[in-house]
């Protein structure tokens, strides 16, 4: 396995938990530019040991560092694509172009399979030119012979603490035997049955057969495409929450999740699970005085506002549930949690009643990481932000148990 973008090892917890002697990490990369600490390289190689085999530098200047693997993983940075961030370019993004190296390893090593991760919004992106850049995406592995599946996953259906969404793309090369699975099934179920049934999401994230949402689907076909420049200034499409392409044809269509727990009967887990039970430092509590501030943030507000050009608008959001519910799961967490923000998770304290923030180590369990996975030295800030960064790591638990019935 090699382990691109590979911030705290979220890809590599969950898949040596399945199975250590099978999934080995020959090479990672984990680089924050204009970041002096490189805080999450550091946390990499203090959980992994000083052999963790991960380099610290830009990935598109040691691509030839990169060696023969299997499985080539990777949350690339999604920046560039996130609905958070009005100037989203895609990927033509500064962050976005992080594709390109992606795609040269593939070109350069050829491995069996490809497991990346990004944002739910990847699927749409640009907003001028809807599906351009995850068609790219497509036809570049289209390009070097392999069929690709995808899943848009909230981490909440499949048994997680945290209401999640985030694009997951599994990717395997011809003549392995899951892409000769796929070709040899296609006359019996069709790429919707293989998305539905048999394929690699549909093994680890079940989904109901039918439904009010099944006649939302598309079909697309990139072979009457000549080349990516030609993808780039004409290609349009709808893509849903899961899809396949096999030899450039793409089925792609909406899927409603169907998982319960069997002993919570649930699911998903409930933020109400990760929040301590005792003592809690009290810089984490609400001051009585910023009481009013905190109600202001979480409240629905409606404020007038004029764009450049003149032009008068109203600006409005709706409320956040203030103090969060402790009897569902928690909302997706950001970047800027350990900050006094509008999406920052406030609860009651189990023990005191009062408003606070969440703690570090409740965060990282929020994300399916051991309580002090980033208590590593670096500052509490830098604590949030990695995990707003993360993985769900339970998820790519569920994808290394398929990838062991697939191998």
């Amino acid at each position: 396995m090699v382990e691109l973008f590979a911030g705290v090892g979220g890809f590599r917890a969950g898949l040596e938990s399945c199975a250590p002697e099978v999934f080995k990490t020959v090479w990672a990369d984990q680089w924050e530019p204009g970041q002096a600490g490189q805080w999450a390289y550091k946390c990499y190689v203090r959980q992994f040991g000083e052999e963790a085999n991960c380099c610290n530098q830009d990935i598109s200047q040691v691509i030839g560092q990169v060696p023969e693997h299997d499985l080539l993983v990777g949350g690339f940075p999604c920046q560039d694509y996130s609905v958070a961030s009005t100037g989203a370019r895609g990927i033509e993004g500064k962050k976005g172009v992080l594709w390109w190296s992606i795609d040269k390893i593939v070109q350069e090593r050829r491995p069996s399979y490809v497991l990346l991760e990004n944002v739910d919004r990847l699927i749409k992106s640009p907003a001028r030119q809807r599906g351009r850049d995850f068609g790219i995406i497509l036809r570049c592995l289209q390009d070097q012979g392999y069929a690709v599946e995808w899943r848009v996953i909230n981490a909440a259906d499949y048994g997680c603490v945290q209401r999640r969404r985030r694009t997951f793309l599994f990717a395997c090369r011809e003549g392995t035997p899951q892409y000769q699975a796929l070709a040899a099934r296609l006359e019996v179920t069709g790429l919707s049955g293989w998305v539905r049934s048999e394929g690699f999401f549909a093994g680890a994230f079940p989904v109901e057969q039918g439904g009010p949402n099944w006649p939302k689907s598309t079909q697309t076909d990139l072979t009457g495409y000549r080349d990516l420049v030609e993808i780039t200034d004409s290609f349009r499409a709808s893509f849903y929450n899961g899809g396949v392409m096999f030899q450039g044809r793409i089925w792609s269509e909406e899927l409603m999740p169907s998982y319960t727990n069997p002993e919570t009967g649930r699911s998903c887990r409930l933020l109400g699970e990760v929040i301590a039970q005792g003592e809690v430092d009290e810089r984490y509590f609400i001051p009585e005085q910023d009481m009013e501030k905190w109600q202001r943030m979480k409240g629905a507000k409606r404020i007038d506002r004029k764009s450049k050009s003149g032009y008068t608008y109203q600006f409005s959001e709706g409320a956040i549930a203030f103090p969060d519910p402790l009897d569902r799961p928690a909302r997706t967490m950001l970047t800027s949690e350990g900050t006094a923000n509008r999406s920052t998770h406030v609860v009651a304290d189990r023990l005191t009643g009062r408003l606070r923030r969440l703690t570090p180590e409740e965060c990282e369990q929020i994300n399916g990481f051991r309580p002090g996975w980033t208590d590593t030295g670096m500052p509490e800030r830098q604590r949030y932000f990695i995990m707003g960064n993360a993985l769900v790591v339970p998820l790519i638990e569920k994808m290394g148990r398929r990838l062991l019935e697939i191998l």
